[in-house]
């Protein structure tokens, strides 16, 4: 397997665990507030490590989703290769991290207790689009437009 798939993997794959403890363990901390918080500490990295694996593999990404309509045979055999894979694992690891983010940001402003925050939190790393469900039913009597408070915690 490619050096840089296997970089990038580990790298993004420890990266990810210091910013979900913090949302599962630590929700209301200022550390918390300050990492998971700030995008360019807490996706932006995530994002630059799929990008340095992408970059190689741009073409083909863009060849085999953009030539033709994707079924089934064709994301398979785009995913076929280890490296490809890994990319996947990447692109996962980027949106999982940001909808957890964001869920964090609505429990947050929604004053859910940690009960309620890591259990969700918990599935949006696990299940993304099931834990982003779950956030969103759990803070419907939240805007749409929310920001980290700024003010001290409670």
């Amino acid at each position: 397997m490619d050096q840089i798939a296997v970089l990038t993997f580990w790298f993004s794959s420890l990266f990810i665990g210091p910013l979900w403890i913090l949302m599962w363990f630590m929700p209301r901390h200022e550390l918390t507030k300050k990492i998971v918080g700030d995008i360019r500490i807490c996706v932006i990295p995530l994002i630059a490590s799929y990008g340095i694996l992408l970059a190689p593999n741009f073409l083909d990404v863009m060849l085999s989703l953009g030539s033709q309509m994707p079924t089934p045979d064709v994301v398979v055999d785009l995913f076929s290769t280890d490296e490809m894979l890994i990319l996947a694992w990447l692109h996962f690891l980027v949106m999982d991290t940001f909808v957890g983010r964001y869920v964090w940001m609505r429990m947050i402003a929604a004053d859910r207790p940690i009960q309620v925050s890591m259990p969700v939190l918990l599935f949006c790393m696990m299940a993304g689009p099931i834990g982003l469900l779950l956030g969103i039913l759990t803070t419907l009597d939240v805007e749409d437009d929310i920001s980290v408070p700024t003010g001290p915690l409670e």
